[in-house]
């Protein structure tokens, strides 16, 4: 009895040793490396792309494609400090890097001193950005008359165009849709006429203009 008893344990700590290194490996995979920014005062209180303001103590950044809403894992390369921020901005559009994180992800990771490291992201989740409705952005100018002329080209063909600007950016955007899906229809329709066309979500509709303020760092 004594020797079945030792050797169904032989055969279950495998399986226990197995099941805790599971439970301690991080999920999801690395998809990408590179230099990571943050930016801070300018920016606090503004809307961000996704429409949710940008709050420094958050735990939040900025990546130029992943979709609003996705959670991931940041480890810095260089320190080994790892921590884990929503998606819920555009940016860093300074050539090189890939990611900027709010002040607060920045202070967890180390990055505050230096302004920028190495970073490792993995996408661990996805918390969606609820609440909003959505339009079709199909340029963004640092000069707002550039915006105005688009604006003007697209408004004879095209409901709904605006421009809505902040102190960084004059977006253009045309249309306003109840779901994401209604939006992505038209910006294909967009698309295939050569517009650089994107959805993006509108701020709440009882929130004050303008909607979107981007990071650039």
């Amino acid at each position: 009895m004594r020797r079945t008893l030792l050797s169904l344990l032989a055969l279950s700590l495998p399986l226990v040793v197995s099941a805790c290194a599971t439970a301690r490996r991080p999920h999801g995979v690395a998809i990408e490396r590179g230099i990571a920014s943050w930016y801070g005062p300018g920016f606090h209180g503004k809307y961000t792309a996704s429409g949710e303001r940008y709050d420094m103590g958050a735990m939040t950044a900025a990546h130029r494609t992943l979709p609003f809403g996705t959670l991931i894992e940041v480890r810095n390369l260089e320190n080994g400090k790892i921590t884990r921020v929503k998606i819920n901005d555009r940016g860093p559009f300074a050539k090189g890097r890939i990611l900027a994180l709010s002040h607060a992800a920045a202070e967890a990771l180390g990055i505050v001193g230096p302004g920028t490291a190495e970073v490792e992201i993995v996408a661990v989740g996805l918390q969606p950005i609820g609440g909003f409705r959505f339009t079709v952005q199909v340029g963004a100018f640092h000069e707002a008359a550039a915006a105005g002329s688009l604006a003007e080209r697209l408004r004879p063909y095209f409901p709904g165009v605006e421009v809505r600007s902040d102190d960084v950016w004059s977006r253009v955007q045309v249309g306003s849709f109840s779901t994401r899906s209604e939006a992505q229809a038209f910006a294909g329709r967009l698309s295939a006429l050569g517009y650089p066309a994107v959805v993006v979500p509108l701020a709440k509709l009882d929130a004050e203009p303008p909607i979107a303020t981007a990071a650039g760092g």
